[in-house]
């Protein structure tokens, strides 16, 4: 099935999830490859940047093979990993991550309101149909004063930085992750950057959830970055 440009569809919906579902085999690795072993600290970063420490109840939404959660682990939190394909899920208990594992929907969580002191996700907004939706979610699982951290992709503003990341993230990366998993796959990883609103658009959204003190902090020369905010 082809990944349907338009993000209301739900097409699209099922389309992605059959597509991670294909690639969670090859994902942890492919990330490494992928990132040059960068994406690890990025995870990191985005626990710091929330401070993320023992006691707390954390939330990975899209958490894919567990890697935001065995970190979160590592620092003392309590972790739920969500995510809707289930080979992901597979694969993080297979590594031995530690933590609740559950498949749903980022739209319609199964979990109570105000049960979670923490959100993390990991790589994910453009994947969703409704981010409107999923913002409201996020919102509603977390205490008053809960923090997020969301990782996402970027493009660099300078015209060198941004030439240089074109080159390697829409030609390089579908070729590479082409060869060693999945062509359609990794051709929809550049192509997902549409479904990514512009800053000003995403920070309304999220404002209009319930978040405040929104800030965002710019990764590898603008080639990634983590948005982070505090549940109202």
């Amino acid at each position: 099935m082809a990944l349907d440009p338009l993000p209301q569809s739900t097409e699209r919906r099922a389309a992605v999830r059959q597509m991670f579902d294909r690639i969670a085999p090859r994902y942890d690795r492919l990330n490494r490859l992928l990132t040059l072993g960068l994406d690890r600290s990025w995870r990191r970063r985005a626990l710091d940047a929330i401070a993320v420490g023992p006691g707390d109840s954390v939330l990975d939404l899209a958490c894919g093979t567990g890697d935001l959660c065995e970190l979160a682990r590592t620092r003392g939190a309590r972790v739920i990993g969500i995510d809707f394909a289930r080979e992901m899920l597979r694969g993080a208990v297979g590594r031995g991550v530690r933590g609740s594992f559950v498949q749903g929907d980022a739209a319609a969580l199964p979990l109570a309101d105000a049960c979670c002191d923490a959100l993390l996700c990991g790589f994910a907004l453009r994947n969703f149909v409704s981010l409107a939706d999923v913002a409201v979610e996020m919102a509603r699982v977390l205490v008053p004063g809960g923090r997020i951290a969301l990782i996402e992709v970027d493009r660099p503003r300078g015209r060198l930085p941004r030439a240089g990341h074109s080159l390697y993230f829409d030609r390089v990366v579908p070729r590479v992750g082409g060869w060693l998993s999945d062509r359609e796959a990794y051709a929809y990883l550049p192509r997902s950057t549409v479904h990514l609103p512009a800053q000003p658009d995403l920070y309304a959204l999220l404002q209009s959830a319930g978040f405040t003190e929104l800030c965002k902090l710019r990764l590898l020369l603008g080639s990634a970055q983590i948005i982070t905010g505090v549940r109202a």
